[in-house]
């Protein structure tokens, strides 16, 4: 138990002396990358599905004609 309790004092001790947490600007600017970027590839998986929609209901078409 000593041990368990001796853990979680040295956690406490480096998360609060020894990481360096990002400052306000710092976290919103990585929030707004991260939401343009998911952005960015949720558009790209879009275009690629209706790409590959179209072509394959193209060719499905001909087949049944």
């Amino acid at each position: 138990m000593a041990k368990v309790v001796q853990f979680i004092k040295e956690s406490y001790e480096e998360m609060t002396q020894k990481v360096t947490w990002p400052t306000w600007g710092e976290l919103q600017n990585s929030a707004v990358l991260v939401l343009v970027a998911s952005l960015i590839i949720a558009c790209v998986v879009f275009a690629m599905d209706k790409g590959s929609t179209f072509v394959l209901d193209t060719f499905y078409k001909s087949l049944s004609n």
